[in-house]
């Protein structure tokens, strides 16, 4: 597969591989934003995308623990804000996934208006990491959420998951097309990465866009 991520320098790239060596613990389930860590303590970076989108498994990619994010085959499975602790330097956190979910309507709706409060009122968001499955590209429910980071003025960066599952020629398509979409949104970071979880494409990369921002 043709590797269409943006280009790291060596060093960065060696910075990023150190991720998995440097110790990451889960530490926090929030289920209410009173439970939230005082926005002094450390900077964050999120993972949103719809439900099933692959966020637990790539963050276990990321830091090389098999299950330290609890993945599932049931979309909605994630009800509240997880936060990992990557080595006193950043909080991880992993967001409920946006759009269907296998749970009570009620339930659902709670979930959606706790992930927007954080995401609109988090001082120490230091960016969205905004997963787009790369066999369906970015949905109307994306653009919604792309649209209220725009309005919150929180920077967010586009990360396809799942980029295996799809023909080279498809992947660069989709990769396009949301170049297309995210020149249009004032608060989209201008790179995308693809990536596969699975098979470790766009890992490194990922690894060592994170890396920096641990600086």
């Amino acid at each position: 597969m043709e590797n269409i991520n943006p280009k790291f320098s060596e060093e960065e790239l060696a910075a990023g591989k150190k991720l998995p060596t440097v110790g990451c613990n889960f530490v926090l389930g929030v289920a209410s934003l009173k439970q939230l860590p005082p926005d002094n303590e450390m900077e964050e970076i999120a993972f949103a995308g719809r439900s099933n989108v692959g966020k637990s498994s790539l963050i276990n990619a990321l830091t090389g623990k098999k299950n330290l994010a609890k993945t599932s085959s049931t979309p909605g499975r994630t009800q509240q804000l997880n936060y990992f602790n990557l080595a006193d330097k950043l909080y991880l956190v992993d967001l409920p996934g946006y759009g269907f979910a296998q749970a009570p309507e009620n339930m659902v709706k709670q979930w959606q208006k706790m992930i927007f409060a954080y995401l609109q009122g988090r001082v120490n968001l230091k960016r969205v990491f905004l997963l787009i499955d790369s066999r369906h590209g970015i949905k109307k429910v994306d653009k919604e959420i792309m649209e209220m980071l725009d309005k919150a003025a929180v920077t967010y960066q586009i990360i396809l998951t799942k980029s295996d599952k799809i023909s080279g020629s498809t992947l660069l398509k989709i990769y396009q097309e949301t170049k297309s979409e995210i020149a249009k949104h004032a608060a989209a970071y201008v790179d995308i990465i693809a990536t596969s979880s699975e098979k470790g494409f766009g890992i490194d990369e990922l690894r060592a866009e994170i890396a920096k921002l641990t600086k």
